[in-house]
């Protein structure tokens, strides 16, 4: 008999202003990145780059992750640097 177990993962989405597309990461499972044109793209490819990271780990024996609640504050830093001139 097959067990399933729905997981849920919390992803980032960074858009990328040069191209106007998103690349987008899985905190919890380190290197479990992917990208998409759109925001739609880039949500399909992650949910399956997640599935296979997942699968690998079930394949390996180890434990898959539960997903944290991270609360990111987000915020801007200046900083002042000496450039040597050229």
């Amino acid at each position: 008999m097959l067990l399933r177990k729905v997981y849920q993962f919390t992803c980032h989405f960074i858009p990328d202003e040069e191209s106007g597309g998103f690349s987008v990461e899985v905190p919890v499972l380190p290197g479990c990145v992917s990208e998409g044109d759109t925001f739609e793209e880039a949500k399909v490819n992650i949910k399956e780059a997640t599935e296979l990271y997942c699968q690998t780990l079930i394949e390996r024996g180890l434990a898959i992750p539960e997903d944290e609640d991270i609360n990111f504050l987000k915020t801007k830093i200046e900083v002042q640097l000496s450039l040597k001139k050229v």
